[in-house]
């Protein structure tokens, strides 16, 4: 199998090493924390599953997605927080739910494994379908829920929405590879992508994360001009020539993770050169078996927080495989199906 590499930044060996120290951090029930000890969640699992896939742990990844399939809900959804196999926040938030189906569709596009795809379908279709309960009717999705009340947290997240449209996409392509017709699907990434054309307050305000403002190309609802514009338009904010980007605004703090998201975007949109750059600026952080530190304060040079995070390792891995197209996951995200939206819609 390919692994990736990205030609003077990383070898295929370094990579491999990374996706090692990623399985290394694995707990003995498949789940990814964020560290070893650490919490997990169903996001950053997926996304840390997913480097499994790309540099070759294709055991570790399929144990990680049969955790996710042994620790679902009955209503679809998975605790915000567990802890060594303990619920720490019972809430349900949509995008964590939603994200599984990218995974899976990581998955098999790379491993081709129809037993797997077929085994995990059941747990993506119950997902997903918990996730359409969020979508509030201007088309944008709430962000979260009391699990014991059920009662939703009205608000919509710009990163949040933006992610949950890559998931719709992906499950509608392996609702495709099962053929199953999903128009309840086909509907709401619709009217989500519809949502992100209003010109009213349909979003909560983008803050100052550097996350609202990359994640709409990230997650295939701007591309082309538009994406390429409002990339543009908050590069000099954001980005720290050398060092990475800014996971917030206003500190001096960059993070590996949103460096290598913001290069997945830029590698979507075929700004291939400026995405290797982003990677290359952040081996700063990386230690040297394999793993990388989540940030630096650069003000004083000090790593923060104290912590090789697992999610940070693969958001590297998961770039430098869409960089080089190494495996037949890398284009997932420049490929993701996109839905026309007017300029406005009101």
């Amino acid at each position: 199998m390919a692994v990736p590499s990205i030609s003077g930044v990383l070898t295929r060996a370094q990579v491999r090493a990374t996706g090692a120290a990623i399985a290394d951090m694995q707990e003995t029930d498949g789940a990814l924390p964020w560290f070893p000890g650490g919490k997990t969640d169903p996001w950053d699992h997926v996304e840390s599953a997913m480097a499994l896939t790309a540099s070759g742990f294709v055991a570790q990844a399929r144990a990680a997605y049969e955790w996710s399939a042994h620790t679902q809900r009955a209503d679809g959804s998975w605790p915000i927080e567990v802890r060594s196999g303990t619920v720490v926040d019972p809430g349900v938030d949509s995008n964590f739910c939603a994200y599984l189906a990218v995974g899976v569709r990581h998955h098999y596009l790379i491993t081709g494994d129809e037993a797997f795809l077929w085994s995990m379908w059941p747990t993506v279709r119950a997902a997903i379908d918990r996730v359409l309960m969020f979508q509030r009717d201007d088309g944008a999705f709430r962000w979260a829920a009391d699990f014991t009340t059920g009662a939703m947290f009205d608000d919509a997240l710009v990163t949040g929405n933006a992610s949950i449209y890559s998931a719709l996409c992906c499950a509608l392509a392996l609702a495709d590879a099962v053929d199953a017709e999903m128009p309840r699907w086909v509907r709401a990434r619709e009217r989500l992508a519809a949502a992100f054309a209003r010109d009213d307050d349909v979003f909560v305000p983008p803050g100052e994360h550097s996350m609202d403002w990359y994640y709409p190309v990230l997650g295939g609802v701007l591309r082309g001009a538009a994406g390429r514009a409002r990339i543009d338009s908050e590069w000099d904010r954001f980005v720290v020539p050398g060092l990475g980007i800014r996971c917030v605004g206003h500190r001096p703090w960059v993070t590996g993770a949103e460096t290598s998201e913001l290069a997945l975007a830029l590698e979507a949109l075929g700004d291939t050169d400026r995405a290797a750059g982003l990677v290359e600026s952040i081996q700063h952080l990386r230690d040297p078996d394999g793993s990388y530190w989540t940030g630096l304060v650069f003000d004083d040079g000090k790593r923060w927080p104290v912590e090789r995070s697992c999610w940070t390792s693969a958001a590297v891995v998961l770039a430098a495989d869409a960089i080089s197209r190494a495996t037949p996951g890398g284009g997932l995200f420049a490929e993701l199906e996109r839905v026309p939206i007017p300029a406005q819609n009101s």
